[in-house]
């Protein structure tokens, strides 16, 4: 690995545990990255799960007292999910990387529109909390099969699902979506390692990065207006989909 592909994927772990601290949607550095040095398709995939577990594991503990607070609705959640996510990720490694390059486009263009589409997905507490809706179990059952599958804009769906179907204050809202976070990404991640998908030298290169990246957005957020981060983000997707269309 060349010394231009080492400085790459680190600023790349790094950039994208500092977006994901201001606005979301790291994967599409990770994965671009990877994609960019010549990783193939669903090892890059599979290994961006990787490198953005830690940070999805850290949101969680911050929400410990919301989560503990949900109780058995948060199981409840973490255990559709389960399921969900196992199938998606059994659906990535079952494909042959031409399968998985033909669909990369279209799903990036997909993700990319949810993520531009965030700021008026996000939960407006239109209405007072409520037992999550058998609509809601559904959404997100779907939707952890996207993120157990790809993953990128999966956030911003699951807060979309919770928002419409459940209702309340959005920090329980957010809780809840990092701890089923946590459970999709681990599910995903012990079946792409089993399946032997994840290429362990740029999850190594990326991890430190992205740790020294999370403090470092923390810092961005106070001085960097998320609009602009957003709008670098969108811009980065609409890239990444032009490539792979025309590839």
């Amino acid at each position: 690995m060349f010394l231009f592909d080492i400085l790459l994927l680190f600023s790349a772990g790094f950039l994208s545990s500092a977006v994901n601290a201001i606005a979301g949607g790291g994967t599409f550095l990770t994965f671009g990255a990877m994609t960019l040095v010549g990783v193939p398709p669903i090892m890059a995939n599979a290994t961006s799960s990787v490198t953005q577990f830690p940070g999805y594991v850290t949101s969680a503990l911050a929400y410990r007292d919301e989560i503990r607070a949900a109780g058995r609705e948060a199981w409840l959640l973490a255990g559709l999910s389960f399921v969900g996510s196992l199938g998606g990720a059994l659906i990535l490694v079952s494909m042959s990387n031409p399968e998985f390059r033909s669909l990369v486009p279209w799903l990036l263009l997909a993700a990319t529109a949810i993520f531009a589409a965030g700021p008026y997905l996000r939960p407006k507490n239109l209405h007072p909390e409520q037992p999550v809706s058998r609509w809601g179990l559904a959404g997100q059952f779907v939707t952890s099969i996207y993120g157990g599958f790809f993953g990128a804009g999966m956030g911003i769906m699951m807060l979309a699902v919770l928002g419409l179907t459940k209702g309340g204050d959005y920090h329980r809202l957010n809780a809840l979506k990092n701890f089923i976070a946590v459970t999709i990404a681990l599910v995903a991640i012990l079946v792409f390692v089993t399946g032997g998908v994840v290429a362990w030298l740029p999850a190594l290169i990326m991890i430190p990065g992205g740790a020294l990246g999370g403090y470092a957005g923390v810092w961005m957020a106070r001085r960097v207006p998320q609009a602009v981060i957003r709008a670098l983000v969108v811009a980065i997707g609409l890239l990444l989909t032009w490539y792979y269309f025309a590839g």
